[in-house]
């Protein structure tokens, strides 16, 4: 059949595609159903050697693909599918023992949580390596003037250390908020048809404990028929507020890329890279474009499992299929637009000529605020002086010189000197603690 979706020829890297994959779905459900085989073993309920074959065949080694969608097809179950196959796998009576007091889900969000560890670890490795590239640049850049803006329009000076310094920080926060909700998220069950236990027997607790310690999970402690999809939710949050991150980082690097301002750009295969089928000088930020687009696409998939989070009662299937598109998609798209920013970062092009343009061109009213203060410390009242400055900034950009105009104003000449406004006017003056904003971030980001 041919491909429909991006993610199967497109977007996505191969680890955390093979990690969110239908047969690693599978393989992780055999793993599920051995590990509470051995435990009924482990209380007496079933033969010893009943599960030790259940172990050995709990692979798609052993169980076919083919002949659990050959099940399914008939039986229009798929977890049946898959314990019917993998009961025809083994040998002997240990077959009849599979899936023995459990339900879908008991299997289905356990496996899934094992899925969702293996994701979350490889994420947060790409996270680790994204902070690298923006610890570098933060550093390389910790002391480079450039004018700051906000509104789109000319500020105060500010570096670009301390620009890539509080996207590192809000990265890290991320990586922090990720690693603290694995003990909520990865949790598993095993309590049966609405969570009570009952076909599980008076040993039910020994049995759930044996399972979630073999596979490396917490327990689900008070479940319905299924894991309580707060805990999706809260994964799904974490994501969608790290691809808010990242498309922000995205949007500041294409902004900063337009020609008329050319401080930032991503990388650029000169030799190879086409920008456009017809204009054929274009260098267009694509990647940091794929970035806004893939983020978008992730934060939409935050409504559907809110919504997921209401069942009928002890539960219905109504997040089954919205599930199978909201957390694979999620996570894979979650490690692509980490994983590109991290390319962006690890190449940005910074031409600190142009940098150096801008914050010319930007003028020596930028420095309003500098002068501000230059007075207040000279006895001005603060609003005085912040009225004196902006009128001396209207008559600059009429074209009159900016010292001048702010020496014709009451008060300042008795203040400042010609010199010292000169002085005051030099955008390498005024960056505050930017530069050991930088230092702190980077301290921060590399503790334990």
């Amino acid at each position: 059949m041919e491909a429909v979706c991006p993610l199967d020829y497109r977007y996505g890297r191969k680890e955390m595609k093979e990690i969110m994959s239908h047969s690693a779905r599978i393989n992780r459900c055999l793993e599920v159903e051995a590990a509470l085989a051995r435990a009924h073993a482990s209380v007496g309920n079933i033969p010893e050697e009943a599960a030790e074959e259940i172990t050995r065949k709990a692979t798609l080694e052993h169980v076919s693909m083919e002949r659990i969608e050959e099940i399914e097809s008939d039986i229009k179950h798929d977890i049946m599918a898959i314990v019917h196959a993998f009961s025809e796998a083994c040998t002997g009576e240990a077959g009849r023992y599979i899936h023995l007091g459990a339900t879908s889900y008991d299997i289905v969000d356990t496996a899934l949580a094992l899925q969702m560890r293996d994701a979350l670890d490889l994420l947060d490795g790409g996270i680790a390596s994204l902070m690298d590239a923006l610890s570098e640049k933060a550093s390389l850049h910790r002391d480079l003037v450039m004018v700051g803006r906000t509104h789109g329009q000319y500020a105060i000076p500010i570096t670009l250390g301390f620009k890539l310094a509080v996207w590192l920080l809000e990265v890290h926060r991320h990586r922090q908020r990720l690693k603290e909700l694995r003990p909520r998220l990865l949790v598993g069950k095993m309590s049966g048809a609405v969570g009570t236990s009952a076909a599980l027997g008076e040993r039910a607790f020994e049995i759930e404990e044996y399972v979630m310690r073999e596979l490396g999970l917490g327990v689900e402690e008070a479940a319905t028929q299924i894991v309580q999809r707060d805990r999706m939710i809260e994964m799904l949050s974490a994501l969608a507020n790290l691809s808010v991150t990242i498309e922000k980082m995205a949007t500041e690097v294409r902004t900063l890329q337009r020609p008329e301002i050319g401080e930032l750009a991503e990388p650029f295969d000169a030799l190879k890279q086409v920008g456009s089928s017809t204009m054929s000088h274009k260098r267009n930020p694509i990647m940091c474009e794929n970035i806004t687009g893939l983020s978008r696409t992730l934060r939409g998939f935050l409504i559907p499992e809110f919504e997921n989070g209401v069942q009928w009662n002890e539960r219905d299937l109504s997040n089954s299929s919205s599930e199978r598109f909201v957390l694979p998609h999620a996570l894979i798209l979650a490690d692509e637009i980490v994983y590109k920013m991290t390319a962006v970062m690890s190449g940005l092009v910074v031409d600190r000529n142009r940098i150096r343009k801008n914050l010319d061109n930007a003028g020596p009213v930028i420095m309003a605020e500098a002068v501000i203060m230059a007075l207040c410390r000279k006895g001005m009242g603060r609003q005085k002086a912040h009225e004196l400055t902006r009128k001396a900034a209207m008559e600059h950009y009429d074209g009159k010189d900016y010292v001048q105009a702010l020496i014709d104003r009451d008060g300042v000449a008795e203040l400042l000197s010609r010199e010292e406004l000169a002085s005051l006017l030099d955008p390498s003056t005024y960056t505050g603690k930017a530069a050991e904003r930088v230092d702190r971030v980077l301290e921060i980001v590399r503790s334990p």
